[in-house]
């Protein structure tokens, strides 16, 4: 089987994001060079690089990353509204094109600052049918010359991106050996997003919820695109976490625990992301219990953790792995783990766990 291990990327203004240490020049080219350059010499794929009003051009980075580096993969996370599909579909198509066919994509549906930027939105319905549209309508763009679309949100006419992104060997082989184009990663819980990942992702991407949630899910995505009828390769699976590791799984555990009372006396959530149905999920895993399947942490979401610092993992390297491995069993592929602070995690983690978990997918 193979699979993908990414990193994330703080692509912040303020340090200190999740308890980073990083303060001075925590977001210089030079700095951000250094955690790409590290994930290149520590076994790592690439990394997940956030977007959202008020950060950093994640595209931006993404470009100046890949060119300071030979094998770094950015997972560029973008907005339909802040981005127009032909527009995006020619950027990603130029970037892939001097990097070798090295980009990655996260097509991200949340809410945002949108007035900020002159997009609108109408309900998750609305929202929702124009992700489909402009993944519909980018990936026809990277795979077809003279591309006229009619749909409700977006028109184009006679289309032709440049340059044509060449299909690659993948470089681990597995099943989908060839690459047609950069993979379009996908998150999100409601009825109305699943919808949309049944039939227009690559990847799907999930948060640290419980195995049984994460098979449920996974059950009911395959089931969807066969309902729908999915016309592109089968989708993939990926799961986006924090992973606490220690040298001891006391150590670990002490670890998380100072963290989240620190957390108790600052924390703020972030309003926006706490009303997103697949927020919800994860925060409301705190009624089962401060700790589900083992080593799945949830008393960071009481405390201001969001997103993928709303569960973590916590243990051992052998405690982790262990973990990830089950994830693994379920069909997760694709990882995307951080652990603050950001740099020397990549080294901890990417020469402790990623050969515990590459050494099970080359058996």
């Amino acid at each position: 089987m193979t699979l993908d291990f990414l990193w994330y990327i703080p692509n912040q203004v303020q340090p200190g994001h999740r308890g980073d240490d990083a303060v001075a020049d925590h977001g210089t080219l030079d700095t951000l060079t250094r955690h790409a350059r590290a994930l290149e010499d520590h076994g790592w794929d690439g990394a997940l690089l956030g977007t959202g009003w008020g950060r950093p051009d994640t595209f931006t980075l993404a470009t100046a990353l890949a060119a300071r580096t030979t094998t770094f993969e950015p997972l560029i996370a973008v907005r339909p509204g802040y981005w127009r599909p032909a527009n995006f579909a020619s950027a990603a198509a130029t970037l892939d094109h001097l990097s070798g066919g090295r980009v990655r994509v996260n097509v991200v549906s949340g809410k945002d600052d949108l007035g900020a930027y002159g997009d609108s939105e109408g309900d998750q319905a609305h929202r929702y049918a124009r992700t489909r549209e402009f993944m519909q309508l980018v990936r026809r763009l990277w795979t077809e010359e003279a591309v006229t679309y009619r749909g409700e949100h977006f028109q184009v006419t006679g289309s032709t991106v440049v340059p044509r992104i060449q299909p690659r060997s993948e470089p681990h082989g597995g099943p989908h050996a060839e690459r047609r184009h950069p993979r379009l990663y996908f998150g999100g819980a409601s009825e109305a997003a699943e919808r949309v990942a049944a039939t227009e992702a690559d990847v799907q991407l999930f948060w640290g919820e419980p195995l049984d949630g994460v098979r449920e899910r996974i059950e009911r995505l395959r089931a969807l695109s066969a309902e729908l009828g999915r016309e592109h390769e089968p989708l993939e699976f990926g799961l986006r976490i924090t992973t606490l590791m220690r040298d001891t799984t006391e150590e670990a555990w002490a670890d998380a625990e100072a963290k989240v009372a620190r957390m108790a006396e600052q924390g703020e959530r972030d309003p926006i992301r706490a009303g997103a149905v697949g927020q919800q999920r994860l925060l409301e895993l705190a009624a089962r219990g401060d700790v589900i399947d083992d080593r799945l942490y949830t008393a960071p979401g009481r405390y201001g953790g969001g997103g993928a610092g709303t569960t973590w993992l916590v243990g051992s390297a052998e405690d982790v792995a262990k973990s990830l491995r089950r994830y693994q069993d379920l069909g997760i592929t694709h990882f995307v783990l951080s652990d603050t602070p950001y740099l020397s995690e990549i080294g901890r983690q990417g020469d402790r766990l990623l050969p515990l978990l590459r050494d099970r997918a080359d058996a």
